[in-house]
């Protein structure tokens, strides 16, 4: 169903187009009166009555395709849109050929059966609509607008094709569907669903699609979309108003380490230490844990740091759903599966992170670390592997408690085989609106007395929005200088050159993945040819 979007904001009073990539989006900003959630309103555009019959005789054309090919029969997109051109092509010229002979014949005859009142009505129809309508581009558009009919998700399809939006949140029937727009903040829909049947069809389309099941033993689903949204579901009894459905969504185009530079999320001084340290100058990679709040970030700075990862190394992730958006060829992405419906077949995230280690892994990348797979993580963690995770937590000092009290249970004894916890949080501003920041970047040093140590690094100052570098040491360079046989200052110099590298990435805004994999493999390959080229750029 094609739908054109509208958003209107609290303050401005202008018309400002500000997605210039997808023509089927229009945005206008106006004032929303006595409102205090700005609007999102999407303007249905509705299938014409020549539309409609097309639209119907379709989906009999492809029931009557379905059930030729019985168990046969599989949906492959890019077969189904080739399809509908061709079924749209055929139908077009058959029935205007019908149009002659619908003029000559006279509907008042008592012979017309039910059939050919029917033909009769649709050559009615058919004899209004001009040749220009019907063109190789007309058919195009027609052909992709029954297409997103037939196997998308409704009217939630363009909210989902937005990739200005964060979350998209339904919470019942006769209630507006919230979102969450990436320059706007909170905003109000006006889609609103009028019955539970309409959310549950969504609902059971997207856990057809992954294979997770939703119903009275087990009201709660996690999965995700196709494009790597994550999904959560809920029925009743858990929620009491009715099915819900909650999607976050990444953008098509990942976030790189660079967006989140320019993005103050963090510093080119940061991001070229932990490069350093990621990196371990292929002796001492950190073994790092990102901690933060709901939708802080923590995923998407994750996804960026892996960036650092050489080019040479094998990566397994363990996710309980498929989030995480590795920019690596070689990585091998595991994911949970909950029992049957005769509580047979789990596979649990402990069960996962065991496995890893007999799959030769240079890194073990966990997207959330919150049971007893923390103990079998650690135990790897201190039998050589490098690894990440996130975890969610309040504070550093709050993540080591959580590691180590239930259900994760980490002995103390394990928990300095991290190097580095690193803090995110979403930090919300007076218009509403909020930013990611990483808010300090802690090192462990070690347990005294039964407490485990821990060495500020970095640090944000939320009066200048700066992270800072308040070390007087770091226990982690000091490890690789002695590992690698050079001095701290060494270390401090190749993070200088670093920083460089990233400085003339962000001032240039060569941000996408595959040209910022290009610069960092070159780097590992001969840093001195590409600071040479920085120089002489």
């Amino acid at each position: 169903m094609y739908l054109l979007f509208i958003v209107t904001n609290l303050i401005k009073g202008e018309n400002m187009p500000i997605n210039k990539e997808n023509e089927d989006l229009n945005y206008n900003f106006r004032d929303s009166g006595n409102s205090t959630i700005p609007k999102y309103e999407l303007l249905k555009t509705d299938f014409s009555e020549t539309e409609k019959f097309l639209l119907e005789d379709l989906r009999d054309n492809l029931v009557d395709k379905a059930v030729s090919s019985g168990k046969n029969f599989r949906i492959n997109e890019k077969e189904l849109l080739n399809h509908i051109k061709d079924f749209l092509t055929g139908s077009i010229i058959k029935n205007k050929e019908n149009v002659d002979d619908y003029l000559s014949y006279d509907i008042s005859s008592n012979q017309m059966n039910h059939n050919d009142i029917k033909l009769n009505s649709k050559n009615n129809i058919f004899k209004n609509v001009s040749d220009k309508s019907f063109s190789n581009e007309g058919i195009d558009k027609l052909a992709n607008k029954f297409f997103k009919e037939i196997i998308g998700y409704g009217e939630l399809d363009s909210l989902i094709s937005d990739d200005e939006l964060e979350e998209i949140m339904i919470i019942g029937i006769n209630k507006p569907v919230f979102v969450y727009h990436r320059d706007y903040g909170m905003m109000e829909s006006n889609l609103i669903y009028k019955t539970d049947e309409e959310i549950l069809s969504v609902i059971d389309s997207i856990a057809r699609q992954v294979n997770r099941r939703i119903d009275q033993e087990s009201p709660i689903m996690d999965a995700r979309l196709e494009n790597g949204s994550r999904v959560n579901a809920t029925i009743p009894p858990i929620s009491a108003d009715g099915p819900s459905l909650t999607i976050r969504k990444f953008k098509k185009d990942p976030l790189t380490i660079i967006d989140i530079i320019n993005e103050n999320t963090l510093s080119s001084d940061l991001a070229a230490f932990l490069w350093l340290c990621v990196d371990g100058l292929g002796v001492k990679p950190a073994n790092t844990i990102i901690s933060g709040g709901t939708s802080s970030g923590k995923t998407t700075t994750l996804n960026s740091l892996t960036a650092f990862i050489n080019p040479r190394e094998r990566i397994i992730t363990i996710e309980d759903t498929l989030e995480l958006q590795i920019p690596h060829q070689h990585v091998l992405r595991m994911e949970t599966r909950n029992s049957n419906i005769e509580n047979r077949g789990e596979l649990t995230m402990d069960d996962l992170v065991k496995n890893s280690l007999r799959q030769r892994p240079d890194r073990i990348i966990v997207g959330e670390v919150r049971g007893k797979e923390a103990v079998t993580l650690f135990t790897a963690l201190n039998t050589g592997h490098s690894g990440f995770g996130t975890l969610h937590s309040n504070s550093s000092r709050e993540t080591i408690t959580r590691l180590t009290n239930a259900p994760m249970n980490v002995p103390k004894v394990m928990i300095s085989a991290i190097d580095f916890i690193i803090m995110q949080n979403r930090i919300y501003r007076s218009d509403g609106v909020s930013v990611r920041r990483v808010t300090e970047v802690v090192e462990v040093v070690g347990i005294e007395e039964g407490t485990i140590q821990l060495n500020k690094i970095f640090n944000w100052n939320s009066k200048s929005d700066e992270i800072e570098n308040v070390s007087i040491s770091c226990n982690t360079l000091q490890t690789i200088a002695n590992i690698k046989g050079i001095k701290v200052k060494d270390l401090f110099d190749e993070i200088d050159k670093r920083k460089r590298v990233l400085n003339f990435l962000s001032d240039n805004n060569i941000r996408n993945i595959h040209e910022l994999n290009k610069f960092i493999g070159n780097y590992y390959l001969n840093p001195f040819n590409v600071l040479d080229y920085i120089s002489n750029a």
